[in-house]
């Protein structure tokens, strides 16, 4: 007897379907478009060269030298690929090393690697939550960190984004379940560009009893006077269980790790299924991300650092100033901890300290007009993200751009100049964009 329903039903006639079909009839898909050069700040993309302003590489080093001179030394001694686990044939000395000065970078006891960033969420998450406890998050988090918290099967209880008396009502109501709870966090949003209050989110897991993970991926390699991540910059290392980051960023290669206690760090070690049963990074990827580890843990980190975040200021204000509606720049807490001299963080006029992070987020509002706009903006040479619903709220479509250190000022300004021209020219066909006031 044969089933009466095809599992494969479901991928015919589904919700995006239309929608797909009627952005590629009119050509306004911005995913999925062809890159062919290096990820630099201007790059070959589909025969033509594009201003990028879409990339995560925020340090700009997949280009730099002794980067790639890591990745070649690599490949050279150790072959293009390790054809085993971790547990088995998989470990090299390059693993070993990078965990090292992982720790030593997150200033913690211990920290472990895996082979990317989505595999460092699911195999922590999924190995130290069980059904019997409850994992709170916040709703802007990444979608690695939900896929985690689904694997674990542990009680979900997500609270809206940055709302610490939202997240204090889901802690009062976790003390009913019955297990351990866990609070996890995006230190830096990937779409919104804001950072977590993290010193007040440590305040309320000490209160009720909750261990506390924060998601460097976007923060690492970009905040903090050493470049560790939010939790540097806010001062609250100390009080953070577990840090998880990504190299697909800042450090220009892919793979994941985890940070905090030897205790935890030797127990996923040695149960976490997303590391024990998936092949080891391939050495070329961990040779670039050591070396560029190095190179932000040299002196040349800190100007590095500094012009990413100058960068994301001259963007944001650019943006701003030619009427488009963009984040704020963040105050910081007046707490004693925060590293008020760290790289980008400004005060106004008897005003507070403030970051901008290299994440500037352009309110576009409606899904069509953000995709007109991309277009607009890719064919006069700029390249942007694009995030719709469901990525977003209703409402709430944007064009997300992001800088690297090597961005230099003209190539910001031309940038900004295209901006400017595609708005006069869109707003007369297409009616207002939101403006810095919405």
């Amino acid at each position: 007897m044969h089933t009466s329903i095809d599992v494969f039903a479901k991928v015919r006639g589904h919700e995006r379907e239309e929608l797909l079909a009627a952005a590629r009839e009119a050509d306004v898909l911005p995913y999925f478009h062809v890159l062919t050069s290096p990820a630099m700040p201007v790059v070959e993309m589909e025969g033509s060269e594009r201003i990028m302003l879409g990339s995560n590489n925020y340090l700009g080093l997949t280009a730099d030298e002794r980067v790639m001179k890591g990745a070649e030394d690599a490949l050279h001694r150790y072959g293009t690929g390790l054809t085993g686990s971790r547990l088995l044939n998989g470990t090299i000395p390059l693993h070993l090393d990078l965990e090292r000065e992982i720790a030593e970078w997150m200033d913690t006891e211990d920290a472990l690697v895996f082979s990317t960033g989505h595999q460092a969420n699911l195999g922590v998450l999924g190995t130290l939550l069980g059904p019997a406890d409850t994992v709170i998050v916040d709703s802007g988090d990444h979608a690695s960190i939900l896929d985690g918290c689904l694997l674990s099967r542990a009680k979900l209880r997500p609270f809206r984004h940055n709302r610490l008396e939202k997240l204090e009502k889901m802690l009062d109501r976790a003390q009913s379940d019955g297990g351990g709870v866990l609070v996890v966090v995006d230190g830096v949003f990937s779409m919104e560009g804001d950072i977590a209050p993290l010193a007040e989110i440590c305040e309320l897991c000490e209160r009720y009893g909750a261990r506390l993970m924060v998601d460097e991926a976007h923060g690492a390699g970009v905040l903090g006077a050493r470049g560790a991540g939010t939790a540097e910059l806010l001062g609250v290392e100390d009080r953070v269980d577990l840090r998880v980051g990504t190299f697909s960023k800042s450090l220009a290669s892919c793979g994941g790790f985890v940070a905090g206690s030897h205790e935890v760090i030797e127990y996923l070690r040695i149960s976490s299924r997303a590391f024990l049963f998936t092949a080891s990074a391939v050495p070329a990827a961990l040779g670039a991300a050591l070396a560029a580890l190095r190179v932000l843990r040299s002196d040349d980190g800190p100007p590095l650092l500094t012009r990413t975040l100058q960068n994301a200021h001259r963007l944001r204000d650019g943006l701003q100033e030619r009427g488009f509606a963009v984040v704020s720049p963040q105050p910081l807490p007046p707490s004693p901890g925060v590293q008020t001299h760290a790289p980008g963080v400004r005060r106004g006029a008897g005003g507070p300290h403030t970051i901008v992070t290299p994440i500037v987020p352009v309110l576009v509002g409606d899904d069509w007009k953000a995709a007109l706009l991309w277009r607009a903006l890719y064919d006069a040479g700029v390249f942007v993200n694009t995030a719709l619903h469901p990525a977003v709220p209703p409402g709430g479509a944007m064009l997300r751009t992001s800088v690297m250190a090597t961005h230099d000022e003209d190539t910001l300004d031309h940038a900004l100049e295209v901006f400017a021209q595609i708005k006069r020219d869109f707003e007369a066909e297409h009616g207002p964009l939101p403006g810095p006031s919405t």
